[in-house]
């Protein structure tokens, strides 16, 4: 086990809520442009349903060379991020859908295991279904963090079995993989998934990075063509992107 899922493993729930809605500003200084003409999809697809991931551990969303790149580094367990999700998500999509505007969620472990767990399951299937998945989470936000936060004895015992059996039996004593079945990724998917330390060790490896060359400190933080974007909120961000261009 490497020293970075370590520390991820050994991480309360608690950990860094103070950050979950505050950010680190590095360039900064807002984007400002004419609206910028609809660039239309391959013939056959939509852009909302074009997904890839991304070197860096994240998955895009949208036309890749859109003039527009919107990052969001979230955790699945944020409370603001589940909120950004709840009133922005389809919006956003709208303006993915002009080619405009891409769009890359980066999962960023804030929490520890409870994040690596639910982020590992939500990249359990294809590419296009990560974002929908994590949206799944956030708009359901109280049912995945009920079990969690009233069963905290029974998540604790299952981070104490060995690596490749903790994550499974806590997804299935806190409900998640039920929780999954019924969104399209099986319960044999779930477990194979949660057993692979390999990809548990990647995500929190990126995590790592986040923080520390990327200067990430809380979620939801938003970067828009590489710079920070002062805005945690659906009803602040879209007049961003529209004086950035965006229509």
């Amino acid at each position: 086990m490497t020293k970075t899922l370590r520390f991820a493993l050994a991480a309360p729930l608690a950990l860094a809520l103070a950050a979950c809605g505050s950010s680190t500003t590095e360039e900064t200084g807002e984007i400002q442009g004419d609206a910028i003409a609809a660039i239309p999809a391959p013939e056959g697809t939509e852009w909302r349903t074009t997904a890839a991931m991304t070197e860096d551990g994240g998955v895009l969303v949208g036309n890749p060379d859109a003039p527009l790149k919107l990052i969001e580094y979230g955790s699945l367990t944020c409370p603001t991020c589940a909120r950004f999700s709840l009133e922005g998500s389809e919006p956003l999509h709208d303006y993915i859908d002009t080619g405009v505007v891409s769009f890359e969620l980066r999962q960023y472990a804030i929490h520890g295991p409870i994040d690596l767990l639910l982020g590992r399951l939500t990249q359990c299937g294809p590419v296009e279904a990560v974002v929908p998945l994590s949206d799944q989470v956030w708009q359901n936000y109280e049912t995945i963090m009920e079990p969690i936060q009233t069963n905290q004895a029974v998540f604790e015992q299952a981070m104490s079995l060995p690596i490749e059996q903790r994550f499974v039996a806590a997804a299935e004593q806190l409900g998640y993989l039920d929780f999954f079945a019924a969104r399209g990724i099986s319960e044999d998917q779930g477990r194979q998934c949660l057993a692979d330390t390999a990809k548990l060790t990647e995500q929190a490896d990126f995590t790592q990075k986040y923080g520390n060359e990327f200067n990430i400190t809380g979620t939801p933080t938003f970067k828009l063509n590489g710079r920070d974007v002062d805005a945690n909120t659906w009803a602040a961000l879209e007049p961003i992107l529209q004086r950035a261009g965006a229509r």
